[in-house]
């Protein structure tokens, strides 16, 4: 009878290899394989427009969170208007738009706040609203 080596990979384990009655194991504790939750910090705007912008002026206000991808210590920006949503009590759809960026600490998203470039995109865009607002949320994952 012919005798063959086998190798079968486990995520979990790492790699075993089979030769013959011989078992050879590469395995981690299973405590270094377990992550963590993740702190993950949000920081959620919503802009009402002026009502007198031009169709290509709220077009090109999208340029501001365009502008707010690019920026250091921002994870992640995702933009855009209310949904047409059935009205009920607790809606609001009166914003034209809404952003929601994602950090990876607290210190990261006050950083951001103070950077000269975000200063300088907030400060370019704000003629286009009346108001804004701004709400920061922690959330464990």
């Amino acid at each position: 009878m012919e005798r063959r080596n086998f190798i079968i990979a486990s995520a979990s384990a790492g790699a075993l290899a089979l030769t013959g009655e011989n078992v050879l194991a590469n395995t981690k504790n299973e405590t270094e394989t377990e992550t963590k939750p993740k702190t993950v910090y949000f920081h959620y705007l919503l802009f009402w427009l002026k009502p007198e912008l031009t169709p290509n002026q709220v077009k090109d206000f999208q340029n501001f969170f365009e502008g707010l991808k690019k920026l250091p210590y921002v994870k992640n920006v995702r933009y855009g208007g209310p949904a047409n949503s059935s009205p009920r009590p607790v809606m609001d759809n009166s914003f034209t738009y809404n952003a929601s960026m994602e950090f990876d600490s607290l210190e990261d998203l006050e950083t951001y706040g103070k950077l000269d470039e975000h200063l300088a995109l907030v400060a370019k865009y704000k003629p286009f609203f009346n108001k804004m607002m701004v709400h920061d949320s922690i959330y464990n994952q």
